[in-house]
């Protein structure tokens, strides 16, 4: 990143000693065989361990920075004792730290010598001992390399390694420049803004100016995508932001993000951009893995054999290209031979804008909030269809064992890791013999599985060192199982436990154990506090106070709705208040629910969306109204449907087309499409969009009283309404469109519910 200075004549670009020996002293093989920082909360632990066992002069964490031409070199060397004059490279592992690839040793000696090189500077020292130290969490072991180095040979290497760095510098340099300058010039690419748009721009730029989160309710049709990634452009040079995240749950908005940027000129697919603006889009490494069939290291896999040594050619290459969009970055990793996973994960630290899930800034390894902090980026979060972030953030935050899961993986493991996954076994079974029942929930964490779980992860990954696993593989997926669970039981323990539901869940002669986030917010809530600025916006952030408590954003932050750009008369609504679709009334509501529907088709012929709470609901109905109207077309969402088949029922919604498509309410159908126009003219929605009645969803909403007073709300309704208000809004998409909406249920005459609905929206007068 470029460093702001007073000297207006000289300017400086600033880059982290991990960085600039990440960037110049890597060689030869990608290798994912041996994995050396284990999560972050071990590393930390294992640094104290290791500082605690020193003396008292011993100095931990030592900043250091030098110059080397237009370069500011800093970071903090782990470690420093006085007396012995020996500095200190502490490495957190697992596994016998003999195996560790000698290209990934190289680069650790890289970065002790350079703080060394800094130290030695900085203090006047004219030699320095310079120890790598590898500390085995599991048995608490350290393994010193250690050789004494004096300055001139230090000085040498570190010149050498920022005249590596230097070139690349000084056009990361020229391109911020240019960028800013781009930039400031950039003009809304629109001869006016969509009603509400504008108030919407405005609102981003000035909280991203005044370093302050905001949430915005914004109907969809408003232009969300544009009307918030144009501000924060816009506000980068004055902000001296380095990087802008656009993040997002699903694929769509991916693809809106992308588009919205090359109507704003800043993007070609398929050439060389000469925008300044550098866009990455991220894909998950199931999705862009060109061998799933392969191990990522260069005895199994061509891309990933001397991938170091062609990462050069194909970073440059890469960042001429500027838009990388899956498709660009593909072209480009071919070109060069390397992975375009790992290509991708490279140009995550040299792109603008970042374009991806929101699991890369929130997860518990995100890898953009790790180099956020690694670079000091000055970053502005805009997290599209932020609804979504309070499932998704429980999902990142929990992790689950298997029962059948493990079981495969153990009946073909290796001979080798018989005892270690025999004794989670045991574990496993104690703990079913300890806890009777179809559902328990656990009034306590089970540590001694989580300690048998922790002694599989090592001994599996000793024993990949040596012996390649495919991608898609059972024994990969027990691994990485364990590792998550580990990951979690050690956050539930940081946190409050009222946060947490640690619960064993019986089907058959199957068994899992869950541990459940019950409330995300206090893991969400420092990585909000990392970013500069945080824009939260979705259709649905109503009401305010349920996602600041669920998301941790502060109680200070502000909530706006934006004015729709949809009228009354667009969108007709119905309340059929003479159905119940309660559990218990579902059998006397089929009849009804298809009447209604053959009733409103033959009013009005076209294409319809109908939403239900389960699939068994679905069926039912579709059964019902092929019985009374079987000349109605219909077709239905299925149970775990490929990519094709999904394509395939979007498919059916066609200009002039008839007929009515059958999904659940809250799944892939229910939000993130886009039918315009006469693609899709109306929707039934037979549910209140409320959660099961089970166990599980029982100790949610006990939690949430506890913490938030309020258990059927926080648990049920919200997220139920949330669903219905999505679902609604695939049918009036732009100013052109006219549809009409049934709401099926009595509740929906309540006055409470009726307040959660869009305020647009004209509601029939209550009889």
């Amino acid at each position: 990143m470029i460093a702001p200075t007073g000297d207006t004549e000289t300017p400086r670009y600033r880059v982290a000693v991990r960085a600039l020996c990440e960037f110049t002293a890597r060689s030869g093989d990608l290798d994912l065989r041996f994995t050396p920082a284990p999560t972050a909360q071990q590393g930390i632990a294992g640094h104290q361990v290791v500082a605690a066992r020193r003396g008292e002069h011993y100095e931990h964490e030592v900043a250091l920075e030098g110059r080397y031409g237009a370069l500011i070199v800093r970071g903090r060397a782990d470690g420093y004792d006085p007396t012995l004059g020996r500095l200190e490279e502490i490495k957190t592992h697992r596994g016998d730290v003999d195996a560790m690839p000698a290209n990934q040793r190289a680069l650790h000696w890289a970065q002790a010598k350079v703080y060394a090189a800094l130290l030695c500077r900085e203090r006047g020292l004219e030699r320095v001992e310079v120890a790598l130290v590898y500390f085995d969490i599991e048995q608490q072991r350290e393994t010193v390399l250690a050789e004494t180095m004096d300055r001139p040979a230090l000085d040498v290497f570190f010149t050498e390694q920022c005249e590596r760095f230097i070139d690349w510098a000084e056009q990361e340099m020229t391109h911020v420049a240019t960028r800013s300058q781009r930039l400031e010039q950039l003009s809304f690419p629109h001869a006016d803004f969509r009603p509400g748009q504008r108030s919407l721009a405005e609102s981003v730029y000035k909280a991203i100016s005044t370093r302050r989160d905001l949430m915005l309710q914004a109907p969809t049709g408003i232009g969300k995508t544009l009307g918030t990634l144009f501000p924060a452009l816009k506000a980068m040079p004055a902000q001296q932001l380095d990087r802008v995240f656009f993040l997002t749950a699903r694929t769509t908005g991916r693809r809106l993000a992308l588009e919205a940027l090359t109507t704003l000129g800043l993007a070609d697919s398929g050439k060389e951009n000469d925008s300044g603006v550098r866009t990455l889009e991220l894909i998950a490494r199931e999705r862009a893995c060109e061998h799933p069939e392969l191990a990522c290291h260069g005895d199994s896999c061509p891309l990933a054999s001397g991938f170091y040594d062609r990462l050069f050619d194909a970073r440059q290459a890469a960042v001429q290209q500027g838009f990388l969009d899956h498709d660009s970055l593909r072209r480009v990793a071919r070109a060069h031979r390397v992975c375009p996973y790992y290509l991708g994960q490279e140009m995550a630290h040299w792109c603008d804008v970042v374009i991806g899930d929101v699991n890369y800034w929130f997860d518990t390894s995100a890898m953009l909030y790790a180099l956020a902090q690694q670079h000091q980026w000055r970053v502005s979060l805009l997290i599209d269809e932020a609804h979504n972030l309070v499932e998704r953030g429980r999902g990142m935050y929990g992790a689950e064992f298997d029962q059948g899961r493990f079981a495969a993986a153990r009946r073909d493991a290796p001979a080798a890791l018989k005892r270690p996954m025999d004794r989670v076994w045991r574990q496993w079974k104690a703990l079913l013999r300890e806890h009777d029942g179809d559902y328990v929930c656990l009034e306590a964490p089970p540590r001694k599985l989580f300690n048998a779980l922790s002694q599989f992860v090592t001994a599996l990954g000793d024993w990949m060192v040596d012996s390649p696993v495919a991608l898609e593989s059972a024994l990969l997926e027990a691994w990485f199982d364990a590792m998550q669970i580990a990951r979690i039981a050690e956050l539930a323990a940081e946190i409050d436990d009222s946060h947490y539901l640690f619960d064993i869940e019986r089907r058959g002669r199957n068994a899992t154990l869950s541990l459940r986030n019950v409330v995300p917010a206090p893991l969400l809530a420092p990585r909000f506090r990392a970013a500069h600025a945080a824009i939260v916006f979705s259709a649905t952030l109503s009401p305010g106070h349920y996602y600041r408590d669920q998301l941790g954003l502060g109680s200070a932050t502000p909530w706006l709705e934006m004015t729709s750009p949809f009228t009354a008369c667009q969108l007709e609504v119905h309340l059929d208040d003479h159905v119940s679709t309660r559990y218990r009334d579902r059998g006397a509501s089929l009849s009804p629910v298809a009447k209604l529907m053959a009733d409103q088709f033959r009013q009005r012929p076209g294409n319809y969306l109908a939403f239900f709470s389960s699939f068994d609901y679905l069926e039912q109905v579709s059964n019902a109204l092929a019985g009374h109207a079987p000349d109605v077309p219909q077709w239905s969402q299925a149970r775990r449907m490929s990519e094709s088949e999904r394509d395939a029922f979007l498919a059916r919604f066609t200009q002039g087309g008839k007929g009515i498509g059958f999904a659940v309410l809250g799944g892939i159908f229910g939000e993130g499409i886009d039918l315009p126009g006469e693609r899709l003219i109306g929707a039934f929605i037979a549910t209140l969009g409320l959660s099961q009645f089970n166990p599980v969803n029982e100790q949610m909403k006990a939690r949430m009283e506890t913490l938030f007073g309020d258990g059927y709300r926080y648990a049920y309704l919200y997220p139920g309404v949330t669903r219905v208000v999505q679902a609604a809004g695939r049918v009036i998409r732009s100013p052109e469109d006219r549809g009409v909406v049934h709401l099926i249920d009595d509740r929906f005459r309540r006055r409470d519910i009726q307040a959660l609905l869009p305020g647009w929206w004209a509601l029939p007068p209550r009889g």
